[in-house]
Order: structure tokens, then sequence, then C-alpha cells
């Protein structure tokens, strides 16, 4: 496993993290679950990403990874729907904070994003100062914001973040060379995230009212084609773009799990199928914006 310096936080993060989102479905069991979190350690990955939002994940990842706390850099994401408080206040940050560090059973949390509130809530300022409240108390490493467009651009301009997790992938490239790139050159870390695509080339068709619907239009019109898989293609362009640290991918399958770590280890993609890929995106770029 290749590891990355995270910015300027001094932690060195693994080039491919595990999104743990579906490992909070209900439907999947614990047993399984406790499997597939340590499985995710011993193959190398050290960044597990969470949010509050992600059901069972917060709870299962401290209930069967306590014991090796210390091996992982943890990730999660607040903001909203902490009981008898109001989304996006500043109270709700410290609540969910506290509800993070109970759930995950850890006395600290390397980085905590604020999970894709809106541009006028950033620019109130009282989520950030939140934030910075828990970080001066020891319980935040990392302050973060996730997400896309205007937002996730007012947060690196306001040099009050360590971090951003924002939407890398073939089909979704306008922030590879702007927004990434002013961001690293003021020493923060880079989360890419949906290196997949939501995997559109699952669909014969285009999956109306899908997740995938738009990556899927994006795919079709740019109109690529190499002999490697897309899982290859996709999972190789964003894990080795330029300035992006790490690229978490989920999966509640420990083969699934495997193959990513195979195709992370084969390095970046030649410079030529680089180019294609950047250059169609380019060519057909409709006011392709980050999907939230």
């Amino acid at each position: 496993m290749k590891y990355n310096l995270f910015g300027k936080t001094g932690l060195n993060v693994s080039t491919i993290g595990f999104g743990a989102g579906l490992i909070g479905d209900t439907s999947i069991s614990d047993k399984a679950v406790d499997s597939l979190l340590n499985t995710v350690l011993d193959c190398g990955i050290n960044l597990i990403d969470t949010a509050r939002g992600y059901g069972l994940s917060e709870e299962r990842i401290g209930k069967f990874l306590k014991s090796r706390r210390k091996e992982f850099i943890l990730s999660t994401k607040i903001g909203y729907d902490i009981p008898d408080y109001e989304n996006w206040t500043y109270e709700i940050i410290i609540a969910g904070i506290e509800n993070a560090l109970r759930l995950l059973q850890t006395d600290y949390l390397d980085i905590v994003h604020l999970h894709s509130c809106e541009l006028n809530i950033l620019k109130s300022g009282n989520v950030i100062e939140a934030l910075e409240k828990a970080k001066e108390q020891g319980k935040v490493r990392c302050l973060a914001y996730s997400g896309e467009n205007e937002e996730v651009n007012f947060a690196v301009e306001t040099n009050r973040f360590d971090n951003i997790q924002t939407s890398v992938n073939i089909c979704d490239q306008r922030d590879i060379k702007t927004l990434i790139s002013e961001a690293k050159q003021k020493g923060m870390g880079i989360i890419a995230k949906r290196p997949l695509a939501n995997a559109p080339w699952r669909f014969k068709d285009c999956p109306t009212g899908h997740y995938a619907e738009e990556y899927w239009k994006r795919w079709k019109t740019m109109n690529l084609n190499f002999d490697l898989s897309w899982d290859e293609i996709a999972l190789r362009f964003t894990a080795y773009s330029t300035n992006v640290d790490t690229c978490i991918v989920g999966t509640t399958n420990e083969k699934h799990l495997q193959n990513n770590i195979k195709i992370i280890d084969k390095g970046s993609l030649t410079d030529s199928i680089v180019s294609e890929i950047k250059n169609s995106f380019i060519q057909n770029d409709d006011n392709w914006i980050g999907q939230v």
C-alpha cells in the first residue's frame, strides 16, 4: 500500500481509503461488518470515512475497531440529525461531535467534515467556529468540508479548513486543475470521493432516477474506449490524479476490496490514457458541475 502526506496535517493516508456508508445498512450482519472492517485494516488501508447519515456505520466502526483505534485515521461528517437540535447550528456541531465520539468509542476524531452544508451557512461562520472550538479542546484534529461547487470553493478560500472532500472521477473533473490545485498550494489534504463515478457502466440504458444517472449521461457522451476494465480505468485515474491524497471506495464485499487494492497497486495510468480522458471531458463539458 502506498501512503501520501495529507497536506500539512502531519498525517499519512493510504492511497485508497474505505468509504463506510454501506456498512450502515441493517440488512448486513454484524459478523460480516466485523470481518470486513478488520480486513480493511489488515490490507493496509488506514483511512475510514463515515458520517452521521450512514445508518449504523459509526456505531459499528466503534464496536468492531475500538481495540485498533491507533491503526487508522477516522473521518466522519456532521451537521444534522441530532434529536432536539436545529440542523446546521453551532450547537448541533458541538452535539454532533460528542455523539460521534460516543458512537465511535474514541476520545478524538482525526477528521470532521461539515457534510455538504449550504453556502449561506458556511458564510455565517457559526458552524466553522464550533469545529474550531472542538479542535482547541483536542476532540478534533482536522477541520474539513465535504461538498461541491461554490460551497467547497468558499471553504478553501476561508483558509480555516485543513482538508476538503470532493468528487473526482472520469465524469467529474472540473476541480482538478483549479480548486484542488489551489487547496493543495494552501497545504490542505485532499480526499476524492466517488472515484468510480457511481459505476455507470453497470447499466445498458440510462438508469433514470438512479444515483448514477447524471454520470451515465456524461460517460456515454465522452465515448471513451480502452482495453482495461472501467473499474480499473476509473479507480487508477482518480487515485493518481495530481494533488489527490486518497480516494474513498465503499463496498461490503471483501473480494471487491481486495480487487480494488490490486488495481491501486498497478500505479497510475499511462500518460496517453490520462490525456484522452481529460481531453474528452473538456471537449464535452456542458456545465458538468460537481455532483453532490
